[in-house]
């Protein structure tokens, strides 16, 4: 288990915001050395904190001009093979098991309302193990990270 100080937390802020920013550019918004933000940054991936590196994307200007929260209560123990099946949807940008009224909430982004149509009632609804789905959908979304 790492221990993260002030200056740990506020490297994950740099990188959370532009994870293309320079190592020079960190150190300096941090208050550290080039090899000290370099060293930390190793030290962060070593221990499995940062896991990778992503780019953010605007969904509408890439065509998915319907996206949904899609809920989804499936049969007790079917966790692993559902999830599997899940996977295999790329319109499927995010999935969680939770705890709740409902047991996976996936974050489903469509090309337009008929797409998402068939990704829910032909895609989703088609897998043995859920039970239930219940759509909402989303009207405007950006990330806060």
């Amino acid at each position: 288990m790492i221990t993260l100080d002030e200056t740990d937390q506020a490297i994950l802020a740099e990188l959370r915001a532009d994870a293309r920013a320079s190592m020079t550019s960190i150190a300096e918004a941090v208050h550290v050395s080039r090899a000290g933000a370099h060293a930390r940054i190793k030290r962060l991936t070593d221990s499995g904190i940062i896991t990778g590196y992503t780019v953010r994307t605007d969904p509408v200007l890439l065509g998915h001009h319907a996206s949904a929260y899609v809920t989804l209560a499936i049969e007790q123990a079917t966790w692993q093979e559902v999830s599997a099946r899940l996977r295999t949807i790329p319109e499927i940008e995010h999935m969680a098991l939770v705890g709740g009224d409902f047991d996976v909430i996936l974050l489903v982004r469509a090309s337009d309302a008929r797409d998402l149509r068939r990704i829910v009632l032909e895609d989703i609804q088609a897998i043995p193990s859920i039970r239930s789905t219940r759509t909402t959908l989303i009207f405007e979304d950006f990330a806060l990270i």
